[in-house]
């Protein structure tokens, strides 16, 4: 097996602005595995919240590449097994590296990736589209450059709920909204009644992610449901966000890959706790990753690829919300 590592600037169409920071660009790092005449790809992007950059993410594959190319016909969940202790302390590098393999190995099994996992595609959600923090003049304008049925809307400023008011004005579309750790207890209950009244369907990680305490509190009295993001990172966080949140965002390059995801949903389901996947403004190199994971899902935010100026891969396409999938088995990627 040969290992391949493309690093790339991702230009976005507009600058996007979270509570706590503001891109132009997303650096992001594409691996690609070969063998027997298949391709697989993998993808994670650059994160300062996680001091995660792509040099790094490439040296620490690089050092492994001699047992990463040594691998043969292991299962993707013996692999994982076999890259973590190596690449523990680099989830967003085993991310990648999972993604690769798993789409190389259904590819090889010559099957779509959710037909491998006996996943029934009939009932999958519809993605949202964010919307970044913006003046309310040019969040409207967003808004309605792309007409969608359900919006997520980052907040954090000191005029959110006068932001929410004024797009509610303009489409009548099912709001979610994300707070990135911008509020604090008082703020996120109270914050909830007024959201709840202009259609916000639940709020993803208000207040800031070691705040155990405040989130037990926001969880007994918000009229909202709340889903854990900064909060849940790893397998092992799951079982925490019980009895603190609603419900639980897996994003793929924070767990390490699709292999440990698939448990996480597991567990999260047997906890009673809504299951959704969010992404990290990726190419669709890992979009199409996340799609395959939709039938588990309730909720999914897989808009990435729908921000940036140019994409640099073919795979899944995401029309008013619905994917559909590319012929192509694996992820069905294929880069451009």
């Amino acid at each position: 097996m040969e290992l391949i590592l493309r690093a790339y600037d991702l230009k976005l169409k507009h600058t996007f602005t979270i509570s706590r920071e503001s891109i132009d660009m997303q650096p992001s790092l594409i691996v690609e595995l070969q063998s027997e005449g298949f391709s697989g790809f993998g993808e994670a992007t650059s994160n300062p919240y996680y001091k995660t950059t792509v040099p790094v993410m490439i040296d620490d594959l690089n050092i492994f590449r001699s047992v990463i190319e040594s691998t043969t016909n292991e299962t993707p969940e013996e692999f994982w097994a076999k890259m973590h202790p190596y690449l523990k302390e680099d989830m967003f590098a085993l991310c990648a590296l999972d993604m690769a393999y798993t789409d190389l190995y259904a590819r090889k099994k010559g099957k779509k990736l959710y037909e491998y996992w006996n996943y029934k595609t009939e009932n999958n959600p519809l993605t949202d589209y964010t919307i970044g923090i913006a003046s309310i003049d040019k969040m409207v304008s967003k808004m309605k450059e792309l007409p969608w049925p359900i919006y997520k809307i980052k907040l954090g400023t000191k005029e959110d709920i006068a932001i929410v008011k004024e797009l509610r004005k303009h489409t009548d579309a099912i709001f979610r909204i994300d707070a990135n750790c911008g509020w604090g207890v008082e703020e996120t209950i109270n914050n909830a009644v007024e959201l709840k009244k202009l259609g916000v369907e639940f709020l993803e990680q208000p207040m800031k992610a070691d705040n155990w305490e405040g989130h037990k509190e926001v969880f007994k009295h918000s009229v909202l449901p709340i889903i854990a993001d900064e909060s849940c990172i790893i397998e092992e966080d799951v079982a925490k966000c019980h009895n603190h949140f609603h419900g639980v965002n897996i994003k793929l390059v924070k767990c390490g890959g699709l292999t440990p995801a698939r448990r996480m949903i597991k567990e999260a389901k047997k906890l009673g706790l809504k299951t959704m996947v969010g992404c990290m403004t990726e190419s669709s190199v890992g979009i199409s990753a996340i799609a395959h994971l939709l039938p588990q899902l309730d909720y999914v935010d897989m808009d990435g690829a729908l921000l940036l100026a140019e994409d640099i891969a073919n795979g899944v396409t995401i029309k008013n919300g619905k994917i559909s999938y590319s012929e192509l088995n694996g992820t069905g990627v294929i880069l451009k």
